[in-house]
């Protein structure tokens, strides 16, 4: 990985429909600060799912070298976020016997592996496979095992399953700029490292992330994650439902939607208008901003019913203590968490990147929560590997130890 001044760089890759966005992060003393980031419109995926490679090799690679300008680093080894309609994820559990009557490491990933003993069609492969939580000989709610004394284990799992050429075409096109894929992460997933407090996701949490081919589900609670979900439906549906309505291009219907949207008709003053512009050279028409708010509105109302279908589809419904936590670019139009409130009947606030240092007025957004997600779950993971190879050296100089007193006592 490149090396700065004074820590360890990780990056976030985010692909999504609409932009892609790489975030840098520098592990420092006190946390991450985040030192760079570059985004780009994202031209080659539908739904979350590569369809143009080219193009998206070419929304990477401006990504990445605006990044690294900002930065002042060479980048190397992205995390990058993977979504869309081809994911499923499933609650699984697995038992096994403890070996020494003291669960080790090695009885963890055996527990680990029985749980994920499942049949997966042939075109799809494991993403993730989650944690929530282990049985000791009937005693449950343990979330870390490790040196615990007992006859049996057993672990409860959630499997995150894609398709393998979804996961293999978000590879390919990282490689062709130059970058290895140190992992790819659920993307709802990476969006709740960053947005979720660990309190809520103790007393049950609902993260709704809309972006802007996809919105993507996850619920926690006590502490894990227990549900996941994509609706194929996100913010270009938004944009669409404008242009038509309104009859204008795409790219002004995007521009109109993000200057005067609002989520909900009763906020806006009758009185407000905004100007149209036409198709085919016809001149700009003015219109009243309700009517805009007219058309979004059944959308989103529509996004949130999906969603709350989901949840009680689930039987989550009762333990989400927290309420609902929205984020993702689509989020910051006006309105959305009230009219949240009022299809899902719980409490809603916009879900905003926080725990981090640096950049931190340029990343405080919805927009990024997924980039400085993938940052913070790389730091994560990176923290547990340089702990597992520290109890590694640790080992081997106690075998090496114990070896010199064996020769010495013999000669």
């Amino acid at each position: 990985m490149a090396k700065q001044k004074s820590g360890e760089i990780i990056v976030g890759l985010d692909i999504g429909t609409t932009k892609i966005c790489a975030i840098v992060g520098e592990l420092t003393d006190s946390g991450i600060d985040i030192i760079g980031i570059g985004t780009h419109p994202s031209k080659g995926l539908r739904k979350g799912v590569v369809v143009n490679i080219e193009a998206t090799v070419s929304s990477i690679r401006r990504a990445v070298e605006e990044a690294e300008l900002m930065a002042g680093a060479e980048i190397s080894h992205v995390y990058t976020g993977i979504a869309g309609g081809h994911i499923k994820g499933f609650n699984s559990q697995g038992i096994v016997a403890v070996k020494d009557k003291e669960v080790r490491e090695a009885d963890i990933a055996r527990v680990i592996d029985a749980a994920k003993a499942v049949a997966i069609p042939l075109d799809r492969e494991v993403i993730h496979v989650l944690p929530q939580e282990f049985i000791i000989d009937d005693q449950g709610g343990i979330k870390e095992p490790l040196g615990m004394a007992g006859v049996r284990l057993e672990a409860k799992v959630h499997i995150v399953t894609g398709a393998v050429s979804s996961a293999q075409n978000i590879v390919k096109c990282a490689n062709r700029t130059g970058l290895n894929v140190s992992d790819i992460v659920l993307q709802p997933l990476a969006s709740a490292e960053a947005v979720l407090s660990e309190d809520e996701k103790e007393l049950g949490v609902c993260l709704v992330d809309i972006g802007g081919g996809t919105t993507d589900i996850a619920i926690f609670s006590g502490g894990s994650i227990v549900h996941t979900a994509v609706i194929a439906l996100g913010g270009n549906n938004l944009t669409s439902d404008i242009a038509i309505g309104l009859r204008t291009p795409a790219h002004e219907a995007e521009r109109i939607k993000q200057k005067y949207g609002c989520a909900l008709a009763s906020m806006i003053n009758k009185d407000e208008t905004i100007e149209v512009p036409s198709v085919g050279g016809r001149q700009p028409r003015v219109l009243g901003r309700q009517i805009l708010s007219e058309i979004l509105e059944p959308r989103v109302e529509e996004i949130f019913q999906l969603v709350h279908r989901e949840i009680q589809k689930c039987g989550y419904e009762d333990l989400l203590a927290s309420g609902i936590v929205i984020t993702g670019g689509s989020t910051l139009l006006a309105g959305m968490p009230e009219l949240a409130e009022e299809v899902l009947g719980l409490p809603v606030r916009r879900g905003m990147p926080r725990g981090i240092g640096g950049l931190v007025d340029v990343v405080k957004s919805p927009m990024y929560a997924t980039g400085v997600g993938l940052v913070v779950y790389g730091a994560r993971h990176m923290d547990r590997r340089m702990f597992r190879n520290r109890e590694d050296s640790n080992v081997y100089k106690k075998v090496k130890g114990r070896m010199r007193e064996w020769l010495e006592e013999i000669f």
